[in-house]
């Protein structure tokens, strides 16, 4: 008796699983991929560029803040690069110096979060 409870209960699990499966699969294949866009940067003038670092304080995680900040700033006009290591806790951007400076570039990070989570601190550049 023991034995048949057993089997019976494996054989609706099984058949569960598999018929959870077959509807997770359905759903998957209605789903599209997320367009991205990305921003087209300009060629910068070899004697405008230039690249700055800067430590920033009040980053909680990586997807959230330190992507967030790097996609910010990776998106302003005369940006080339912007790369921001959580682990680290510091920025690197490489820019136009006729389109953005360091002023700028600190508003936009204190700005991603409410102007008073993240702090840019040892601006150079």
């Amino acid at each position: 008796m023991k034995i048949t409870k057993i089997i019976a209960v494996a054989a609706i699990a099984g058949l569960t699983l598999a018929g959870c499966k077959k509807e997770v699969d359905k759903n998957l294949a209605n789903i599209k991929p997320v367009e991205t866009t990305t921003k087209e940067h300009k060629a910068i003038a070899p004697e405008n560029v230039q690249t700055a670092s800067f430590e920033i304080e009040g980053m909680t995680c990586a997807m959230g803040c330190a992507k967030t900040i790097e996609k910010e700033l990776s998106n302003l006009d005369g940006v080339e690069k912007a790369a921001v290591d959580f682990d680290k806790k510091t920025a690197k951007v490489t820019f136009d110096k006729t389109i953005q400076n360091s002023e700028s570039l600190t508003r936009v990070v204190q700005a991603t979060g409410d102007g008073k989570t993240y702090k840019v601190s040892n601006f150079k550049s």
